[in-house]
Formats: C-alpha cells, sequence, structure tokens
C-alpha cells in the first residue's frame, strides 16, 4: 500500500508537470498549436509598404499574445478581386479576420457573412458604411492627416493661392476622409481657393492627365494633395510636363520607399506617414481581447507625422514604411 500510494503520487506530479510544459515552451510562449488562437490578415493589396508595415505588427503582436497569423490580399486595391480571398478564408473558418475593405459598400455582406460564421473582425485601415459587423475598427485619424497636408502645403506656398486633391475613387473611407480634412482646411483659409478634388482610378498616367488639364485651366495653382502613391506619381508628371515644378508644391500620403525616394528627388515635397505598425498592434490586441470574450473598442485612431526633405534623415526615418519584417 505504502509502495502504490508513493507511485501514485509521484505519477501525478509527473503528471501535473508534464501538463505544465506542453502549454509553455522555454520562453513562456503557447506551444500547443490547439491552443492558439487562428488569425487571418487579409491586406488592401498585397505587396504595398503601408500593409506590409502592418504585417509585421500583427506577426510581432499574434506572436506575443499567442496567437497565428497568416496573410492574404489581392494583387490590386479592388472589391471584385478581395471579396474570394474572404469568401475563401470564411471557408477556413478562423477564430477571427483583421481586414481593411477595399470598398465601404461592396465589402459590407462578404465580411458580413464572416460574422455570421461565428468569425470575430476587426477592421484595420479602412473601414464600411456600417462597421458595427466588427468587433472593433483601427485606422489612421485620416481627417487629421487630410487637414496636416494642407498645412505642409502652406508652409511651402504661404502666400495662398488655388489647391487641388487628387484621389483614387470614391467609396475607399481612407481616401474620402483625407479629401475631406483637406477641403476643410482649404475652405477655412481665405488666401487659398480649394478646387476640389478630381479622381485617377488609382491609374497615374490618368492622374498626370488631370494635373495637366487643370493647369492649363487654372495656371495659378499653387499645391497639389495626392491622397496616394499612384496620385502623387501622376500630379508630379503632370507638374513636370507642365513645366511648373518650381510653382506647384505636391503633397503626398503614406512613406513606402518609392514616396520617400520621389521626396528626395523633389518630385513631391513633402509626405503624411501614417502608423501602420501601431495599427495592425492594435488590431491583434482587439481580435484577441474579442476571443477571450473581454471587452473590446469600437473604434481607435492612431497619429501620423509629416516627412520633408528637412527631417528625412534625423526624425523622419523611424515613419518610413518597411518592405520586409
Amino acid at each position: 500500500m505504502k509502495i502504490t500510494t508513493v507511485l501514485a503520487a509521484g505519477l501525478t506530479v509527473m503528471a501535473a508537470f508534464t501538463s505544465a510544459t506542453a502549454c509553455s515552451s522555454a520562453d513562456g510562449s503557447p506551444a500547443s498549436t490547439k491552443e492558439l488562437h487562428k488569425l487571418v490578415f487579409i491586406q488592401g493589396v498585397a505587396g504595398d509598404g503601408f500593409y506590409v508595415s502592418m504585417k509585421c505588427g500583427i506577426e510581432a503582436e499574434a506572436k506575443k499574445l499567442g496567437a497565428t497569423v497568416t496573410t492574404q490580399g489581392p494583387a490590386k486595391f479592388d472589391p471584385t478581386l478581395q471579396t474570394p480571398i474572404v469568401q475563401s478564408v470564411v471557408a477556413s473558418h478562423p477564430d477571427a479576420i483583421l481586414i481593411a475593405p477595399t470598398d465601404i459598400s461592396a465589402m459590407q455582406t462578404p465580411i458580413a457573412q464572416a460574422k455570421a460564421a461565428g468569425i470575430k473582425v476587426v477592421l484595420v485601415d479602412t473601414t464600411l458604411k456600417d462597421p458595427s459587423v466588427a468587433v472593433s475598427s483601427v485606422s489612421s485619424d485620416n481627417l487629421g492627416g487630410g487637414k496636416a497636408a494642407f498645412k505642409a502645403i502652406k508652409q511651402l506656398a504661404p502666400t495662398g493661392g488655388k489647391v487641388l486633391t487628387v484621389s483614387v475613387q470614391p467609396g475607399i473611407s481612407t481616401a474620402d476622409d483625407r479629401t475631406r480634412g483637406f477641403s476643410q482646411a482649404a475652405k477655412a483659409d481665405p488666401a487659398y481657393k480649394d478646387l476640389g478634388v478630381q479622381y485617377d482610378q488609382n491609374d497615374p498616367a490618368k492622374a498626370a492627365q488631370i494635373v495637366t488639364a487643370a493647369l492649363q485651366k487654372d495656371p495659378d495653382i499653387v499645391g497639389i494633395f495626392a491622397t496616394n502613391l499612384f496620385s502623387a506619381e501622376g500630379a508630379a508628371t503632370g507638374v513636370r510636363q507642365a513645366g511648373r515644378q518650381k510653382q506647384v508644391k505636391i503633397v503626398g500620403f503614406d512613406a513606402d520607399p518609392a514616396q520617400v525616394s520621389a521626396l528626395k528627388e523633389g518630385t513631391v515635397q513633402a509626405l503624411v506617414a501614417q502608423q501602420p505598425q501601431t495599427i495592425g498592434v492594435e488590431g491583434v490586441k482587439q481580435a484577441v481581447a474579442a476571443l477571450k470574450g473581454k471587452t473590446t473598442t469600437s473604434s481607435i485612431k492612431t497619429g501620423f507625422s509629416i516627412i520633408n526633405r528637412d527631417n528625412l534623415d534625423s526624425t523622419g526615418q523611424a515613419a518610413i514604411y518597411k518592405t520586409s519584417c
């Protein structure tokens, strides 16, 4: 009896030790994939520096919180390409999806289907017309970013004049907010005349045509706000073709390597840089909180910074987007 009791006690201790070690590795992180939350990040577009940086933040925070994450994204920022990706991911039934919707209306139903399947949804960067399908929405203060873009143009062209916005297309929540913020700030300053927004459908050639035509109609334009990379690239081409590089100042949005190169070359004069890694980190925190039944925050706004040639080699370095993790 005594021997049996000792053996039983020993086996009990060993079982407890085995159970404890099976749940964690040497560094304290979970080791059993069965217990990890499975997350999927669906980008707005694959390969973009903004989403690469966000992916880095998502992966780092997922590892920290004991979750796995896979990433998918369409080749273009297009709801017709993003929708089948969402449908495929929903069929695989992960625990949560972090997604940057490519259209506020077109992506509403596919994402609602994810919620209906019991999958927690966090919107990162862009949003939906009805964001209530998500446990949280995490994005930059794009309205404030648009206002900051106007402030940058004021510093570049302090005597005032006409300003134009070149954007992608209506229905992209982030670009719409940037446009609105810029317009509000421009209209509030009597020294400047806001010429409104024109859309290039994410085509640099069309953006160049828009700017060329605008400068023919209004040769006294002093500033152009380009809400994304291709808009800035095309706007710069249009200004160059019109021979107005010294007169017209271009402020772009985002800070991936191509945009930073344009800044160095003088193609654009300032960039509004977001904090994509922070968006990714906060998105994972909200997803895991929801999965654990904890309280989530419905809307989270992150900041931005202005990069110009004066601070590019100093404080601006930290704001440049990543090309890999």
